[in-house]
């Protein structure tokens, strides 16, 4: 027993004099990264517009090991290289410094990236990885040489002209919906089509005789293949058989306001050729049979007091859409009381379209007053669609001047993108525009309460009757700086991005065709001359209560 606590306590002893030979090492505290600054700017939300060298500081609760902050302290280019950079060190080494060697591209997503194996002084590691996004500067200098405000817009005409003359279906001679579409084509942007067609023999782009031709064969496609309902066509066509390409599972027959701006520009058209040549009088014979074939009351439903969208053989009015305002559909009203064959009496406009006066709106927004729709204006196409026809000027009835909805419409969604309250790169008084347009992964309505950072050239370019001081300044800057990305075939593709950098490859009948037809509006007036000549127009929009020196 004696023996046995000896033995213990000498292992005891042995234990003690190890532990006090052989610390128990305690692992190194972590650090973390207190702020990052690029150009004396926090960088922890992301920053835009940064410059294409700019001055980086990383700032640490510890110094740093030095070699270690060369491996793990990096800009990261949008591909996933990291860009060589010259580092340096403050404040005891817990200020990094970084430079890039050479200039960084231009409107490129870069990152500054924080290693989780960075490691301070005494070995400590770093709490977590962390990255720092931030988007270059566009590059400002102009993509092409400067030229008269009046060349600019013949050759933004001349080229957007291109998506209907050069593109136009083979068979059909239709408006393809888009440039991806092969057989698809679209009835409403036909319409517009046909009316740039009407601006383009005008301005000599095409011949007189070429313009006419064109439309014949798209009327006769429309008489003799295409499908009809009711009088009314669908909104996708098949441009080589005449069926219906249904736009919807529901969607699949009539749309009573693709069929509006298509009869919109066959009008313009028919006013237009109004020679006594025979080529001349068949083609206003055509396109008087199919405006006179749209059974306009038919799209009442049963006598309601509103029309309806949409009608098709399978689904009859499944679809159940009123067309209400205020949006791009009052071109259907007015076209619909001005029918010859089958009109609407006018309670039908007031009770339905105006619905009894609850399309105003009448609150102020950036310190204009808005007469109807929605709060802010909705997308820019309200004030266009309708009004490639109809002129808004001197245009009044019971609910609103229209030259003030328009105007002011335009002038909001202007100020909007100036004021920038979302802090969208690149929005100002020269890059502005919000209207229904394509967007990375998609489509979206865009406008002020439903924004995603993306501009639609068609936007501003088709204010130009509204807006012309601040229209030009967009379109000087779509053209010279950012030509390079955006100026292609057909001319301005349909939307672009640069908050985080996108651009579309996309053309859009619907899109490309107000461009033409409004600046032509603006230059001189043409197609409102010709659409408000009509005397079934001024019959009608009279009896719906409107007046305008042209009525």
């Amino acid at each position: 027993m004696h023996i046995r606590i000896i033995f213990i306590a000498a292992l005891l002893t042995l234990l003690l004099s190890c532990n006090e030979k052989n610390p128990v090492v305690e692992p190194p505290a972590t650090f973390t990264m207190a702020n990052v600054f690029i150009n004396g700017n926090s960088a922890i939300q992301k920053q835009s517009g940064v410059n294409s060298l700019p001055l980086i500081k990383v700032l640490f609760t510890s110094g740093v090991n030095t070699s270690s902050a060369e491996q793990n302290i990096t800009i990261i280019n949008d591909l996933g290289v990291k860009v060589p950079s010259n580092l340096s060190f403050e404040n005891n080494d817990s200020t990094v410094i970084l430079v890039p060697q050479n200039p960084l591209a231009f409107l490129t997503q870069y990152k500054i990236s924080i290693s989780e194996a960075l490691v301070d002084k005494n070995s400590g590691k770093i709490n977590s990885r962390s990255d720092y996004p931030f988007l270059t500067v566009m590059d400002s200098t102009d993509k092409y040489p400067r030229i008269s405000d009046n060349s600019l817009l013949d050759s933004v005409q001349r080229r957007s002209f291109s998506y209907f003359w050069e593109f136009g279906h083979p068979v059909s001679g239709m408006a393809r919906e888009r440039n991806t579409s092969g057989d698809v084509v679209t009835s409403g942007g036909t319409g517009f089509g046909i009316m740039a067609m009407v601006a383009a023999a005008n301005r000599g782009f095409i011949t007189r005789t070429e313009s006419r031709d064109r439309i014949l064969k798209i009327v006769d496609f429309l008489s003799t293949k295409a499908i009809r309902y009711h009088g009314a066509f669908a909104h996708w066509i098949n441009g080589s058989n005449g069926a219906t390409v249904p736009f919807s599972a529901n969607d699949n027959g009539a749309d009573l306001v693709e069929t509006s701006y298509l009869v919109n520009g066959l009008l313009c058209a028919r006013q237009y050729f109004n020679n006594n040549d025979p080529a001349e009088i068949d083609l206003r014979t055509k396109i008087n049979n199919i405006w006179n074939g749209v059974e306009w009351n038919w799209f009442r439903q049963n006598s309601q007091d509103v029309l309806y969208w949409h009608w098709s053989n399978t689904g009859n009015w499944i679809m159940n859409f009123k067309v209400e305002g205020w949006n791009e559909a009052m071109i259907v009203y007015a076209l619909a009381a001005s029918a010859n064959t089958d009109s609407i009496p006018a309670s039908v406009y007031h009770k339905g379209w105006a619905r009894n006066g609850n399309m105003k709106n009448g609150a102020n927004y950036y310190g204009y007053t808005l007469p109807l729709g929605p709060s802010n204006g909705g997308p820019l196409f309200f004030a266009h669609y309708s009004f490639l026809g109809i002129n808004p000027n001197g245009l009044s009835d019971t609910y609103a001047d229209y030259k003030v909805q328009v105007t002011n419409h335009s002038k909001i969604n202007y100020a909007y993108c100036v004021a920038n309250p979302r802090k969208y790169y690149g929005y100002s008084n020269q890059c502005w525009g919000l209207t229904a347009s394509d967007v990375p992964g998609g489509y979206n309505a865009n406008e002020p309460n439903n924004d995603r950072g993306v501009i639609s050239p068609t936007a501003a370019l088709s204010s130009f009757p509204y807006t012309p001081v601040e229209s030009m300044a967009a379109l000087k800057f779509f053209y010279y700086k950012l030509g390079d990305k955006i100026w292609k075939q057909y001319g301005f593709t349909d939307a672009f991005s640069l908050q985080d950098p996108w651009f579309a490859d996309s053309f859009l009948a619907i899109d490309q065709g107000p461009i033409i037809v409004m600046i032509e509006n603006y230059r001189t007036g043409l197609i409102w001359d010709l659409f408000t000549s009509c005397p079934e127009i001024k019959r009608g929009m009279k009896r719906l209560g409107y007046s305008a020196p042209y009525l």
